[in-house]
């Protein structure tokens, strides 16, 4: 029986099914290619769950298809800053409470924005991580985007054309 995380607790608390799914953490390759292929999934239906902090708004979340590359212009545009950038990687557990290769878009320690690559919503279902390394969280975009907006008041926006 997979291990209930907090993000999967916030799901409970709004009725969204969803289905968890455990797989064996490589501690020296946390990709998210690797997570889609032990999850047996395509890359692009895993989503990576980055942190990055505009120069107006502050810390906000980037949920992007495993298989791509975060653009920093793109989300700059979209969360209306002038500039974006990664967080160091020793923020980002203090940030959102959340490990590296386990952020989770549900259920982070304090309320940010979250933007969501709009290929998200050509999924049936889509994974991202349940909020700890070896867990997938398996639910339909859709209420992903209602939990994360319900939880972190963050709001899901497509990438700019």
């Amino acid at each position: 029986m997979p291990v209930k995380t907090n993000a999967a607790r916030i799901l409970d608390g709004f009725a969204i099914r969803y289905r968890l799914q455990e797989y064996a953490v490589d501690e020296h390759d946390l990709s998210a290619e690797t997570v889609a292929a032990k999850v047996g999934m395509p890359p692009e239906q895993v989503f990576k769950t980055l942190v990055a902090r505009g120069d107006k708004t502050g810390v906000l979340l980037a949920c992007i298809p495993g298989s791509e590359e975060l653009d920093l212009k793109a989300l700059a545009t979209v969360s209306r800053n002038k500039k974006v950038e990664m967080v160091p990687l020793k923020d980002v557990q203090p940030l959102t409470g959340y490990v590296r290769g386990g952020v989770s878009p549900v259920g982070t320690k304090k309320r940010y924005p979250v933007f969501f690559d709009e290929s998200i919503l050509l999924w049936e279902t889509v994974a991202v991580s349940a909020g700890t390394r070896g867990c997938q969280v398996i639910l339909a975009p859709s209420e992903l985007i209602r939990a994360v907006a319900g939880v972190t008041g963050g709001i899901a926006r497509p990438k700019p054309e």
